[in-house]
């Protein structure tokens, strides 16, 4: 019985020394689990990303042939507002396209990336598995927020590409005309859109993690999606309610259109850097949430 008892903790230890410190299974990494290009590639496959994206790309073609079918006064614009100069040349219609896109496409994009992230796998109960490889859930929600922000990123600069491309072959190339009859000359013409697209993408923030937190709150993907798209869109009503007066700062919506300050020759930063502060304080109380809920959620029954 001695001899036994002696050879128990050598035989614990040997196991121990194969396994790791921590039990693991030999060759287990934590930070090697669920890789991003992996992620990122099974998630380019799935069609619902396909159809987003390509909606994406085809939206200007459809804008143009919608302008064609209308009256376009081409020869004279008005140049009142970004509507009527959309057809002067490829930039204005690129802009306007954003413009068109920023209250309602985009937000539906982001929510749609961020709200089924998570909320899919639950469905599909295959978030049980990822549990017992075992991926450690903050890098799990980690990657997942990853590949949807690099998503959402990509369909905001098909969006964009797609609207300048089509837009010049169709109305011709040339500078940025603002509302106010001035136009935007030498770099600053060439630096105004990927300045939009970066004001976008901060603001954007706040759709992305609500989504994100509804994510790991449901099974259901639609209703992450939908709850989601219908706060943006509730927020925006609200801000039109002049009553609210200064409260409607708080929405996190109210600097969605801020860009447009960037089309000004002087450019006024106030309330664009009022837009970036609001949704980074958003974002940050939504993802905090987020992460919380996931920690202590069961993802395994």
């Amino acid at each position: 019985m001695r001899e036994e008892s002696e050879l128990v903790p050598e035989a614990v230890d040997e196991h121990a020394r194969a396994s790791g410190v921590d039990g693991s299974a030999p060759g287990y990494r934590a930070n090697r689990t669920l890789p991003l290009n992996v992620e990122l590639r099974r998630q380019l496959t799935r069609k619902r990303t396909r159809v987003v994206l390509g909606c994406l790309l085809a939206l200007p073609a459809l804008l143009i042939a919608a302008f064609a079918l209308g009256e376009n006064e081409r020869s004279r614009p008005r140049a009142t507002d970004l509507g009527d100069l959309a057809v002067f040349n490829g930039s204005n219609f690129a802009v306007f396209t954003l413009l068109l896109c920023t209250h309602l496409l985009l937000v539906l994009t982001v929510a749609l990336f961020f709200g089924d992230s998570v909320a899919s796998e639950s469905s599909w109960a295959s978030l049980r598995y990822l549990a017992t490889i075992p991926v450690p859930r903050h890098r799990l929600l980690r990657q997942k927020a990853l590949v949807a922000g690099l998503l959402s990123g990509l369909g905001l600069c098909l969006l964009t590409l797609s609207a300048l491309t089509t837009g010049t072959l169709w109305y011709g190339s040339g500078e940025l005309i603002t509302p106010d009859h001035g136009v935007l000359t030498g770099p600053w013409s060439a630096l105004v859109l990927p300045a939009v697209c970066g004001y976008l993408a901060v603001h954007l923030t706040w759709v992305a993690s609500l989504a994100l937190l509804l994510s790991v709150s449901t099974s259901n993907p639609l209703a992450a999606v939908g709850v989601s798209v219908g706060i943006s869109v509730v927020s925006q009503i609200l801000d039109n309610v002049s009553r609210l007066g200064q409260l409607r700062l708080l929405l996190p919506t109210h600097h969605a259109t801020a860009w447009v300050d960037l089309l000004d020759s002087r450019i006024d930063w106030t309330n664009m850097a009022n837009g970036a502060l609001s949704a980074a304080v958003y974002a940050a109380v939504f993802t905090t949430a987020a992460l919380v809920r996931f920690q202590r959620g069961d993802i395994t029954s």
